[in-house]
């Protein structure tokens, strides 16, 4: 497949769409509403048919956990029907999709890293829609890549490394739920791995390997405590006062949508079938701290 088109990302200002232009440069077009919008059906076809892309990533999703257990069906068409008619908008074109998903896939209880041949046990709206979402993605396009991917953030846009800085800059305590393991993921990390698997097959031609569900989620884990010291320790470095972090319980911090204790994810498949590993999520902090102070 000749890469000669653009790389069409959805996603509009997003973590991910926002580091896929960045290292992606002139050949990524980011796409938002009101362009493109996954509650106007009649945008996703006219897009594809617009720039006529060598290749898809949809960046794009309905990503607030808590309102999607009211908002249920604008969850669904952000993360099942939506993607699913551009998955098929690219099947008609004959070009690869790489639709990104995620670890609420899965309930957490699993007390190991969760692989690929694991079953889905979503416990939230959000985690159904985007379960139900993969399914009909690999249905719409026999040429479709999932990724999913967990704790994502970056030195832009809203994400937990952000707001634990900007709340350590003035509490002299916080409270971070400590009972919650996971993978934390830098967006930059994410969006190198989507254009080296780009990369790959336009230089080799599609596989039918590729096409499936891999796991690409920050090497190493962490607790949700662990990474906001790890952020914070890092903001020390910057001249930022370093707080008190006090590790809680989820029982002492409730929402709507329940969170899984353990999404841990095993990343060998991604490793084995593109050759892609992921940058340890210690070092990944580290750099998007530095990116975050060095910007501002």
């Amino acid at each position: 497949m000749p890469g000669t088109g653009p790389i069409l990302v959805t996603g509009g200002n997003g973590q991910l769409a926002t580091s896929l232009q960045t290292l992606g440069n002139d050949r990524v077009i980011r796409i938002g509403r009101p362009e493109f919008d996954f509650d106007h059906p009649e945008t996703i076809p006219a897009a594809v048919e617009k720039y006529k892309p060598s290749v898809v990533v949809n960046a794009a999703a309905w990503t607030a956990v808590d309102l999607a257990e009211t908002e249920k069906e604008g969850a669904a068409r952000a993360n099942t029907s939506g993607p699913a008619a551009l998955a098929s908008a690219c099947a008609q074109a004959d070009i690869p999709f790489i639709h990104v998903s995620t670890d609420y896939v899965f309930s957490g209880d699993k007390g190991a890293p969760y692989t690929e041949d694991d079953a889905t046990s979503p416990e939230t709206v959000y985690g159904s829609t985007k379960a139900e979402g993969e399914q009909a993605v690999l249905t719409a396009n026999i040429k479709s890549i999932i990724l999913r991917t967990s704790w994502v953030y970056s030195a832009h846009g809203k994400n937990f490394v952000r707001t634990m800085i900007n709340a350590g800059a003035k509490n002299p305590v916080l409270k971070v739920v400590g009972d919650q393991s996971g993978n934390p993921t830098s967006s930059d990390d994410l969006a190198e791995a989507i254009l080296a698997i780009i990369a790959l097959i336009e230089r080799d031609g599609w596989k039918p390997q590729y096409r499936g569900i891999f796991h690409a989620s920050g090497s190493g884990e962490t607790t949700w405590y662990g990474l906001a010291v790890a952020a914070l320790e890092e903001a020390a470095k910057h001249g930022q006062t370093m707080p008190q972090v006090n590790a809680i319980r989820t029982e002492d911090w409730p929402t709507p949508a329940k969170r899984p204790q353990d999404s841990r994810m095993d990343n060998d498949k991604l490793h084995r079938v593109f050759g892609v590993k992921m940058p340890d999520w210690r070092h990944s902090v580290t750099r998007i701290v530095h990116k975050l102070f060095s910007e501002a």
